[in-house]
């Protein structure tokens, strides 16, 4: 499928190609030790790993499990985040950036052993990874980034060039780091978990918690049922309930890109990703004998940028000039949320709330630290000790680098609610094609307009109901993303990500 087959296609990716359980919906009031929000990798290990230690465990999504950020991954399973250890050092120590190597290394060794104990056919393989640099500016970053590694007793080396025909200066290597199919494997666990007495919930939306200052907190789930229990684990990729932490001004949300192409030819191993801009990331999976290339990057802040479908045109090209490949069979993008100082929130969601448990702000490396923070969140639950709790606390505050941050981020917010409804927007909603959306003039004011491919007229408010900015048309997803706190909405108004929490207003169909 080459990009001008698909422009009108809705994105597909590859790890959602598999049968995966369902479950019914939450249609009566339940009483659990545990109550997870959310069936992703987190809510999922998480649930595994208490329900096999005799923790009585409600596990509850929104839509069907493993259907969010989980599934539209790369599913590298590494320590190297990019650069992040020279910083990591500078802002924490030396101690706390070992600790963040330690957790993310802990979360390779637990899927590597788990497979082999459970039997999991995941695809699970050890690969090197390297960062690599095609500018002087990064190059000396690697080097920089290097010395961090030797200070940390990184198994790591420099190298001069990678097997692909990209001119690069050097590139950053970190031995013994892992690849897989995440689905495969987290339907394994979630087999487990059920077998284990945990109790799974579909179609079940979290609407908020209510006494959360007693021992039995309860989650609301919209329709009326409650689920009590004595803690509740937030899972659910932007907190569904965050009104004490004030997560969203803590974080911002950034999209990237994948597209997947089968290929027979050879792949040399490893798994790469540039440190200079425009972003790129290579890996390769097993499928149908051959292997398919999975390319990534593009990244941006969501609702922000230029036409996201451009995106997917871009990586194309890339595969087209590097690989000689220019027709692709998978596309899909992914949201990530990044934290104030690029470390995630992992623990209680406030000082004093010790029961509300959360993990949030993966920042595109979901696959090691959803892991890891469901090990310390069980830890929380069973009252052991943990050693990286400290370093993932969501009550942390260092001023350096948080003040800048918290200032930069929300500023970019001020910008976008202050550009709103001032726009001029000289488009009408008849003046679409079928398959197309985007901002227009309805009935005087500006609206968001898709008609689909039948012809039928979708006409919304483009204003967030989080926090009132504007919303944007997504052409490559077909959604309405917010550039302020990255809240993105079905082309019907439709909540898809958080943290708005009401839909889009409808303001006509056609």
């Amino acid at each position: 499928m080459s990009s001008s087959e698909n422009t009108h296609h809705f994105p597909r990716t590859y790890w959602r190609e598999i049968e995966l359980p369902t479950f019914d919906k939450l249609n009566q009031d339940i009483t659990v030790d545990v109550a997870i929000v959310g069936a992703g990798i987190t809510g999922i290990t998480a649930a595994y790993l208490l329900a096999k230690d005799g923790v009585k465990v409600a596990l509850i999504e929104a839509g069907g499990v493993l259907n969010g950020t989980t599934g539209h991954t790369t599913a590298k399973l590494t320590a190297q985040h990019e650069l992040i250890y020279d910083k990591l050092i500078s802002h924490f120590g030396e101690e706390k950036a070992k600790h963040y190597f330690e957790s993310a290394s802990n979360a390779i060794n637990f899927v590597e052993n788990t497979s082999k104990e459970k039997g999991i056919d995941c695809d699970f393989s050890k690969q090197d990874a390297f960062v690599y640099a095609t500018t002087e500016q990064y190059e000396r970053k690697l080097e920089t980034e290097f010395s961090a590694y030797k200070k940390l007793g990184i198994d790591g080396d420099l190298v001069g060039n990678i097997p692909f025909d990209i001119q690069i200066k050097s590139a950053l290597l970190m031995r013994n780091q892992a690849q897989y199919h995440p689905l495969k494997f987290l339907k394994g666990l979630l087999d487990e978990a059920v077998k284990a007495g945990c109790q799974v919930y579909e179609n079940s939306v979290a609407g908020g918690i209510e006494d959360v200052e007693s021992t039995q907190p309860k989650v609301k789930i919209k329709g009326g049922h409650k689920v009590s229990c004595k803690h509740v684990i937030i899972a659910s990729h932007f907190p569904f309930y965050d009104k004490p932490g004030l997560y969203f001004a803590r974080m911002y949300a950034d999209r990237s890109y994948a597209i997947g192409i089968k290929t027979d030819k050879p792949y040399p191993g490893g798994m790469y990703i540039s440190a200079d801009s425009p972003s790129r990331s290579i890996r390769y999976t097993p499928i149908d004998g051959g292997n398919l290339l999975i390319l990534g990057g593009e990244n941006h802040k969501t609702g922000q940028g230029v036409d996201t479908l451009s995106h997917y045109l871009a990586l194309e090209s890339f595969a087209k000039e590097v690989f000689d490949l220019s027709e692709y069979h998978y596309r899909w993008s992914a949201q990530d949320l990044v934290t104030l100082d690029n470390v995630p929130y992992i623990g209680p969601l406030t000082a004093n709330k010790e029961n509300i448990l959360v993990a949030t702000g993966y920042k595109k490396w979901g696959m090691t630290t959803g892991i890891l923070a469901a090990h310390l969140l069980t830890d929380y639950v069973l009252n052991r000790d943990n050693p990286y709790r400290e370093l993932y606390s969501p009550s942390r505050f260092d001023a350096d680098p948080d003040i800048k941050s918290i200032i930069s981020t929300n500023a970019d917010v001020a910008k976008h609610l202050l550009k709103g409804k001032l726009e001029f927007v000289p488009k009408d909603p008849g003046d679409l094609k079928n398959g197309e959306g985007s901002v227009v003039m309805h009935n005087g004011e500006r609206a968001g307009a898709y008609k689909d491919e039948n012809g039928k007229l979708y006409i919304v408010d483009t204003t967030c109901t989080h926090l009132g900015c504007e919303t944007e048309w997504n052409h490559a997803e077909k959604s309405w993303d917010c550039p302020c706190h990255g809240s993105r909405f079905s082309y019907a108004g439709d909540v898809i990500e958080g943290p708005a929490k009401k839909p889009l207003k409808n303001v006509g169909e056609q």
